[in-house]
């Protein structure tokens, strides 16, 4: 599983001209499920991604959790993380999970997420053409992949 973290000001998610998300400060996931990927994967990124120190405290140094802030978290599933561009200049989307099997992980990261203690969890809508505002506090952008972080 890859995500991409952007510790934001504000963040949207407009599907047809409709906005049909938001949050203030906080994160907004970008969400890529791999083949192998199941329930650990997704559990181990949303405990990594709630916990992570990326807010700046009083001191100004990054020392603070989403989960210290209380601020909200946007995910957006993500498919096109999930690319192979070795090869030629067209990427290959074929270690991407299906997509059955990539939105019951993505619902799954949402609902850990909430476990973990996250108060306002926001979603884009699997599989659309979405439009994501993301107002890129810092800019903070971070990369995990659980294949490094779980050593697989």
């Amino acid at each position: 599983m890859k995500a991409i973290l952007q510790r934001v000001r504000a963040a949207s998610v407009t599907i047809g001209g409709e906005l049909t998300a938001q949050i203030g400060q906080g994160l907004v996931v970008l969400l890529g499920v791999m083949g192998p990927d199941d329930v650990e994967q997704a559990d181990f990124l949303a405990a990594k991604a709630a916990g992570l120190r990326i807010f700046e405290d009083e001191n100004g140094k990054m020392n603070r959790s989403l989960l210290d802030i209380g601020g909200g978290m946007l995910v957006v599933s993500n498919f096109t993380l999930c690319a192979d561009a070795r090869h030629g200049r067209r990427p290959s989307f074929t270690d991407a999970a299906p997509p059955a099997k990539a939105d019951a992980l993505y619902q799954r990261f949402v609902a850990a997420v909430k476990d973990e203690g996250v108060t306002q969890v926001c979603t884009g809508c699997f599989g659309a053409d979405m439009l994501v505002d993301i107002q890129n506090d810092g800019p903070v952008t971070i990369l995990l992949d659980t294949d490094q972080l779980m050593n697989r």
